[in-house]
C-alpha cells in the first residue's frame, strides 16, 4: 500500500490527539495506577566527567543537525532580550537569562532522544529529535514541560515583584544606569541579597524533579509521578554530585550566554547530550 505524508493539518491534529489521549493516561496515573520507580545508583563526580564527555562526543557527531535546531534558543532569547530593553523592563533581564536553565530541560527533550538513538547504534540525524511527538509518553512529557514553564514563568514574576520592593518603582533610564544601582546602592544590594537566594530555590526545584525525569519519561514506560519520585529520589541519594552538576549546568549556561547567547547553540546541546548518559549512570537498568 502507498504510503502518503498527508497535509499538515492532518498531521498536527493526531499528534494533539495523541497528547491529548497521553494526558488522560498522566491524570489516571496521578490516581495511583503507574509502575514501580526504578533502581537509582549512586554516581559521583567521575560520572559527571565521563557523562560530559559523552555529551561532547555526542555533539561532535552530530553539530551539523544539532547546532541548526538549537540555534533557535539564543534566537528566541535575543528576541525576549530586545523586547525587555524595548518596554522599559530591564530589571527583567538577567532573570530571563538565569530562567533558561528553568526551561532548559524541557527544552533538550528531542537531543535526549537523538543521544539514545545513537547509543543504540542506529543512523541519527535532527530529525530523530522529533521522534517524541510520538512517544506513547508524549503527554507526560508535555505535562512536565508545561510545569517547568509555569515555574520559569513565576520565577519572573517573583524577579519582578523582588525589584519593585528594593529598586522600584521607577524603571531606569539605561542599562548603565541600573547595573550601576544594582551594584552601588543600598537597594541594589538588598535586590540582590533577596534575588539570589529565591533564584536558587528555583533552581533546586527544577534541578531536582528534572535531573533524570525526562530522560526517564522518554526511556522507558513509566508514569509521571515515577519520572519525578525518581528523579528527586537521585537528587535525595546523590546531593553532593547533583549539586556539582547543577553548578556547571549554571556556569556553562553562563559563558553560552556571554556572547550575545550565541554560546547556547554548542552549550546547550552538549548539556542535553550529557544529561542523558548521565541518567544512564544514575538510574539501574531496565
Amino acid at each position: 500500500m502507498t504510503k502518503t505524508i498527508g497535509n499538515p493539518l492532518s498531521w498536527g491534529t493526531r499528534i494533539l490527539g495523541a497528547a491529548g489521549h497521553d494526558i488522560g493516561e498522566v491524570a489516571r496515573e496521578l490516581g495511583g495506577a503507574h509502575a514501580a520507580a526504578p533502581q537509582v545508583q549512586t554516581i559521583g563526580v567521575e560520572d559527571i566527567r565521563a557523562a560530559l564527555r559523552q555529551g561532547v562526543s555526542d555533539f561532535a557527531a552530530l553539530r551539523t543537525d544539532v547546532i541548526g535546531a538549537c540555534l533557535l534558543y539564543p534566537i528566541i532569547g535575543a528576541c525576549l532580550i530586545w523586547a525587555a530593553f524595548h518596554n522599559s523592563m530591564l530589571p527583567l533581564i538577567f532573570p530571563l537569562v538565569s530562567g533558561f536553565a528553568l526551561v532548559g530541560p524541557a527544552a533538550a527533550v528531542g537531543l535526549y532522544e537523538m543521544s539514545r538513538q545513537r547509543e543504540a547504534g542506529r543512523p541519527t540525524s535532527w530529525s530523530d529529535g522529533f521522534a517524541v511527538l510520538q512517544s506513547p509518553r508524549f503527554g507526560a512529557i508535555l505535562v512536565l514541560g508545561i510545569a517547568h514553564f509555569f515555574v520559569f514563568f513565576m520565577w519572573m514574576l517573583t524577579a519582578y515583584f523582588i525589584f519593585q520592593m528594593t529598586m522600584g518603582p521607577d524603571i531606569p533610564a539605561s542599562a548603565g544606569t541600573f547595573l550601576s544601582e544594582v551594584l552601588t546602592t543600598g537597594p541594589g544590594w538588598a535586590m540582590i541579597a533577596l534575588g539570589l537566594p529565591i533564584g536558587f530555590l528555583f533552581a533546586l526545584l527544577v534541578l531536582a524533579t528534572s535531573v533524570v525525569s525526562f530522560p526517564l519519561l522518554i526511556d522507558r514506560p513509566v508514569g509521571l509521578p515515577v519520572a519525578v519520585v525518581t528523579s528527586v529520589e537521585v537528587a535525595r541519594k546523590n546531593p553532593v554530585t547533583v549539586a556539582v552538576w547543577g553548578g556547571i549546568v549554571a556556569g556553562m549556561l553562563v559563558l553560552g550566554s556571554i556572547p550575545l547567547l550565541l554560546g547556547l547553540a554548542v552549550v546547550l546541546p552538549i548539556l542535553g547530550h550529557a544529561t542523558w548518559h548521565l541518567y544512564r549512570r544514575a538510574v539501574s537498568p531496565a
